[in-house]
C-alpha cells in the first residue's frame, strides 16, 4: 500500500506530498554520555522526544560544553525532530517540534526542516498521526528495533493544507490536546492517590490491626513503634526456619522475586536478563514460604510464594512457622519500612551491594497478632484492595480512552476530516478581504 493510500482522501484544495518536496531531512551526529554537563549548550536527545508537551520541545534536559557541542548537529527553532529508532509503530520516528534556540542534537535524532512559510507545529502533529507513523514503520530497517534514516523518510507522504489552514489546525490541536492531556494528568494523579491509599491500608492493618479502639503499647521495635497491647513481638529466628532443598531436575516452575510484585512466576515477567543454561540445583520453594532476594533485600525484594516452584540459589527461602498466616507475612515484609529495617542487618561495603543473609534476617523482630486476627487482617486487605483495584482498573481504562481520543483527534485533523475551525477562518478571511 502506498503512502497516499494510507493518507486517504483529503480536502480538494489540499495536496499530498513527499517530505522531500516540503523541506530538508538531515541526520544528527555525535552522542556520548561523557559529553553531558550540567550547564552549557542545549542538546536534544532521543529520549526527549517522548516527554514533550503538545509535541514541542520547550526546554533542554541535556547540555554540552562549547567544545564538545561542535561535534553535534545544530538544530533550528521550528525543526521537526524524529527519533531515529524504535520498536513499536508509536515509537518509530516519534517526532516533536524544537522550540529551543542555539541547540544541538545527536546521532539518535533525524531532523526535518520545513521550507518557509510552512507551520512546523502542524507537521509536528502530522508526523505522529497513524497514516504517517505507518509509513515510517515501513521505511525503518531492522526487525525488533527499527532504525530510520533521512533517505528513507524522503518518500514518506503527508497531507499538506494551505499555510493559513496549517496554523488554524495547529492552534486547534494545541487547545484540544492540552485539554485531553490535563484530563490524563488528573487521572494519573488519581492512580497515585489510589496507590497511596492501598499502602496506607496495608500498613495500618498489619501494624495496628483492625480495631481502632484497641489500646496500644510500645513494641520496643524502633521501625514498628506502637502496636495493639495484646499483640506479641517476636524475633524472626523463632518464627521461621531456613529451607535449603535443591531441585534435581530443574523442571519445577521458576519463580522471580521483585520489590514491586513480590514472588511471581518468572514466565509472567518481561525480562531480558541473562538466564542460566540449567535450573538444576535451584532452591525448592513451597506455597507459603518466604523468599528473599539476598542481593536486593534492601530494596524490598521479598515476599511469600503463592505456588510451589524453584528460585535462584542466590535467594534465601524460609518456611513460615505455624504461628503465622503467610498472607499476613507477605503484606508485612513488603512494607518499605521493613526493608529499611533489615538493611541494618545486611552485609556489604556499598549500600547498593548489601546482602541479607539468614543470620541477619533472624535478628529482625516482627509483630505477631493471634492467628484469628491475622486471618481477619488478610481478609480485610483482600476485600479493600479489590475495591481499590477496581477503581484503578477503571481509571486506567479512562486514561487509555483519553489517549486513544487524542491520537484519533490528531489523525483526523491533519487530513481535514473534522472541523477544526478552518471553515470559520476562511469565512473571516473572505470577509476581511
Amino acid at each position: 500500500m502506498s503512502g497516499a493510500d494510507l493518507i486517504g482522501e483529503v480536502p480538494p484544495h489540499w495536496s499530498v506530498k513527499p517530505l522531500r518536496l516540503i523541506g530538508r531531512l538531515l541526520k544528527g551526529t555525535g552522542g556520548s554520555k561523557e559529553d553531558v554537563v550540567e550547564i552549557g549548550v542545549p542538546c536534544v536527545r532521543y529520549g526527549d522526544l517522548y516527554t514533550t508537551h503538545n509535541n514541542c520541545i520547550e526546554r533542554a534536559r541535556t547540555y554540552l560544553t562549547e567544545d564538545r557541542a561542535q561535534d553535534y548537529t545544530p538544530i533550528e527553532y521550528g525543526d521537526v525532530l524524529f527519533a531515529a529508532s524504535g520498536e513499536t509503530i508509536e515509537e518509530i520516528g516519534k517526532s516533536a517540534v524544537n522550540l529551543l534556540h542555539d541547540a544541538r542534537c545527536g546521532g539518535d535524532v533525524v531532523i526535518f526542516r520545513p521550507t518557509k512559510p510552512n507551520i512546523a507545529r502542524f507537521f509536528g502533529y502530522a508526523m505522529d498521526a497513524t497514516p504517517v507513523a505507518a509509513q515510517k514503520s515501513l521505511a525503518g530497517r531492522g526487525t525488533t528495533v527499527k532504525h530510520i534514516y533521512p533517505d528513507e523518510l524522503r518518500e514518506v507522504v503527508i497531507a499538506v493544507p494551505p499555510v493559513a489552514e496549517q496554523q488554524v489546525i495547529a492552534d486547534y490541536l494545541d487547545r484540544e490536546t492540552a485539554r485531553l492531556d490535563a484530563l490524563v494528568a488528573a487521572k494519573q494523579r488519581v492512580l497515585g492517590l489510589l496507590a497511596e491509599k492501598r499502602r496506607a491500608l496495608i500498613t495500618r492493618a498489619v501494624t495496628r490491626g483492625l480495631d481502632p479502639r484497641a489500646p496500644l503499647r510500645d513494641s520496643g521495635i524502633p521501625w514498628l513503634g506502637e502496636i495493639p497491647a495484646h499483640w506479641e513481638s517476636e524475633r524472626t529466628r523463632w518464627l521461621f526456619r531456613e529451607r535449603d532443598e535443591r531441585s534435581v531436575t530443574g523442571e519445577e516452575e521458576l519463580l522471580s522475586v521483585s520489590h514491586l510484585t513480590g514472588v511471581t512466576l518468572h514466565s509472567e515477567k518481561d525480562v531480558n536478563m541473562f538466564e542460566a543454561e540449567t535450573t538444576e540445583g535451584y532452591k525448592l520453594c513451597l506455597t507459603g514460604d518466604l523468599v528473599i532476594n539476598t542481593l536486593w533485600a534492601w530494596m524490598g525484594a521479598m515476599g511469600v510464594a503463592r505456588t510451589n516452584g524453584i528460585v535462584s540459589p542466590a535467594y534465601n527461602v524460609y518456611v513460615t512457622g505455624p504461628r503465622l498466616n503467610p498472607g499476613y507475612i507477605d503484606s508485612l515484609v513488603r512494607l518499605p519500612v521493613f526493608a529499611q529495617e533489615v538493611t541494618r542487618y545486611s552485609k556489604g561495603v556499598w549500600s547498593s551491594r548489601l546482602r541479607l543473609y539468614p543470620e541477619g534476617f533472624f535478628e529482625a523482630y516482627l509483630p505477631v497478632p493471634s492467628l484469628d486476627e491475622q486471618n481477619a487482617i488478610v481478609t480485610h486487605i483482600a476485600t479493600e484492595s479489590a475495591k481499590i483495584d477496581a477503581l484503578r482498573s477503571a481509571t486506567e481504562r479512562t486514561i487509555a480512552l483519553l489517549k486513544e481520543r487524542r491520537a484519533a483527534l490528531i489523525a483526523a485533523a491533519v487530513v481535514g476530516r473534522i472541523d477544526t475551525g478552518v471553515a470559520s477562518h476562511a469565512r473571516r478571511a473572505r470577509s476581511d478581504g
